[in-house]
């Protein structure tokens, strides 16, 4: 598999690209885990909720349970005091409810931070490089085939190339026709040269 470039100066593009791909991505990541962490900071009122709800509660419980202890009134006080456990219960659940949220916001806010440039490589920067790789890898075949791969090549050169070059170039199609080592290598090389390989 033939992943870079023959010519240097494609090949440096090719080179730049792919670091510039690589950095990305490790930005995305640490971008979206500095955020996640930094998102995750505001559990911090939602967890002083759950931990003064249930201290509430515990409080209450406790006092309730004395209470039933209470001549006369005893049975009515605990009730009084259960209902302030009940409250202090609800505190706790609204502070565990806003550390779930929280923690569902950081994970998706890191998600979508992370997947979105990672998806944009997936779709514009992956296709061009595996392209490059399936049609250099093809050349370099042809090329080593000799003859035939070079005929072959030609061919493409001769399908591939704008009008403009084909008629700057000469007569190449007559020489193509008749075969002519010089015509069917210069061809070749044209075609090489479009695959970013050399001659």
């Amino acid at each position: 598999m033939k992943l870079y470039a023959e010519l240097p100066a494609r090949r440096t593009t090719q080179a730049v690209s792919d670091l510039v791909a690589v950095l990305l991505t490790v930005l995305a990541v640490w971008l979206g885990l500095t955020v996640h962490d930094e998102v995750l900071r505001l559990q911090a009122p939602g967890t002083g909720l759950v931990d003064a709800g249930s201290s509430l509660a515990r409080t209450f419980d406790s006092a309730a349970d004395h209470a039933d202890d209470v001549p006369l009134v005893g049975g009515a006080l605990a009730g009084a005091l259960h209902s302030g456990s009940a409250a202090g219960t609800k505190l706790a659940d609204a502070g565990q409810w806003q550390i779930d949220a929280v923690g569902q916001l950081a994970f998706w806010l890191a998600a979508a931070l992370i997947s979105v440039p990672v998806l944009f490589l997936l779709v514009t920067w992956l296709p061009l490089r595996w392209r490059f790789a399936r049609r250099a890898t093809a050349g370099v075949r042809l090329r080593a085939l000799g003859d035939e791969g070079r005929d072959l090549l030609a061919l493409r050169a001769l399908t591939g190339q704008g009008l403009p070059r084909l008629a700057a170039a000469g007569d190449v199609t007559s020489g193509w026709r008749d075969r002519d080592p010089e015509v069917l290598a210069r061809l070749a090389g044209w075609e090489l040269a479009r695959l970013g390989l050399r001659g």
